[in-house]
């Protein structure tokens, strides 16, 4: 039986995108994004939760990352998790989980954003074969 690694995240990056380019010439963008989550506990106090997420972008989408994103960005990302396994210098073995997205959006007014334009980008580098809406559903 096939599994299914997908992740969904809507967040605020924590950082500016760090950007490589491999040998080859493909861009690599690494952030975190932090995902918070607001709940009231036994003593009535709300408490907000964040968790951080290591986001890996590929190519195309790394490099909308490397021209509109923001550290404070708001976005949302679609993925799979991936974990690494690797030695230190110490000798200790070392583990890391990332989300490799696929899909990106970025979020917010145009005021955070560096223009409308760059989300066009975003979503047309991240989905390019988006439906045309006309897709008779009932909501």
């Amino acid at each position: 039986m096939a599994g299914v690694n997908k992740v969904i995240l809507v967040g605020n990056l924590g950082k500016d995108p760090e950007i490589r380019h491999l040998d080859n010439g493909i861009a690599v963008a690494n952030f975190s994004l932090a995902t918070t989550e607001s709940y009231t506990n036994k003593q009535g106090e709300r408490v907000n939760q964040t968790e951080w997420h290591n986001i890996v972008l590929w190519r195309g989408l790394a490099d909308v990352a490397e021209k509109y994103l923001k550290k404070g960005n708001s976005i949302y990302v679609e993925g799979k998790i991936n974990t690494r396994k690797w030695e230190d210098k110490e000798g200790v073995t070392r583990y890391s989980t990332d989300i490799i997205a696929d899909k990106m959006t970025m979020l917010g007014s145009r005021s955070n954003n560096s223009s409308s334009a760059a989300t066009a980008v975003s979503q047309a580098e991240s989905s390019p074969t988006k439906s045309s809406g006309n897709d008779d559903l009932p909501f």
